[in-house]
């Protein structure tokens, strides 16, 4: 038998598997229940527009706020740890190390708790929207730091040392000519770690939120719990999805430009 041959017949086997294994699944399931238990077009209804105007956009705006304090002080901690300096390296190598190596929900619940019972005469700004941004912020500034130190390592060395030879200073040359280019290559695993703090945000229950401050994932239990119902979890996962998708396109978008571009 044919090279050619034995793979079209092993292809077709493995199309037939999946095929049987669909079938069976189809047959067997109850669409009946299953409708009525995650598909409930009122139990959705009732969710709107809470669930988009209040639930859906405190997730998005302690995304971008983690982000950004994650994207500021993981840019101080990469620079820090390519200083000459070595205090500066062995504080920024210690803090990438701890917090690469803590839950999420436990640097929320040292943020939330720890804090307030350290320092009880002081209130973290912001309230629980501070207590976001510091709590995942804090734990994706050490992944940032570790995603834009190797950017920066990946610019030729030839850039730096030729603006320094036009008279750059090292900040500068750091700023003008490296910098640009290493988000530029670092782009698409930050997208990634956008899309992680987007489900990470399902853990900020732990502080205690409000019907004001509430995210998808507490909202969407709530009302589980109210009307006995899982359709609240499928409208909350596809709102999930609204966010996570278009960035998932964009990243590989870029990546296929960076494939480009090296070729």
């Amino acid at each position: 038998m044919r090279i050619r041959t034995r793979r079209r017949l092993s292809r077709g086997a493995a199309y037939a598997v999946f095929a049987a294994v669909v079938l069976t699944v189809a047959l067997a399931a109850d669409w009946g229940k299953l409708a009525d238990s995650f598909f409930r077009t009122d139990v959705a209804a009732d969710m709107f527009p809470t669930v988009v105007t209040t639930a859906l956009l405190n997730t998005v705006i302690y995304t971008v706020l983690a982000f950004v304090f994650g994207l500021v002080v993981g840019l101080a901690l990469a620079l820090a740890r390519l200083s000459t300096v070595a205090p500066y390296r062995w504080f920024a190598t210690a803090y990438i190390e701890v917090f690469r190596g803590l839950p999420a929900l436990l640097v929320l619940f040292l943020v939330g708790y720890g804090i307030p019972l350290a320092f009880p005469d002081r209130e973290i700004p912001g309230g629980v929207y501070g207590s976001v941004t510091l709590g995942l912020g804090a734990t994706a500034a050490a992944y940032t730091a570790e995603t834009l130190r190797a950017g920066i390592q990946a610019v030729p060395r030839g850039q730096s040392e030729a603006a320094r030879s036009l008279g750059m200073s090292a900040p500068r040359a750091m700023v003008s000519i490296v910098l640009p280019q290493a988000l530029r290559i670092v782009l698409p695993p930050l997208t990634n770690e956008f899309v992680s703090l987007t489900k990470d945000t399902s853990l900020v229950y732990v502080l205690g939120v409000t019907a004001g401050t509430i995210e998808l994932t507490k909202y969407a239990g709530d009302v589980l719990n109210q009307r006995v119902n899982a359709t609240p979890l499928v409208v909350a996962g596809l709102l999930y999805l609204v966010i996570t998708l278009p960035l998932s396109q964009v990243v590989r978008h870029l990546e296929r430009r960076s494939a480009r571009a090296v070729r």
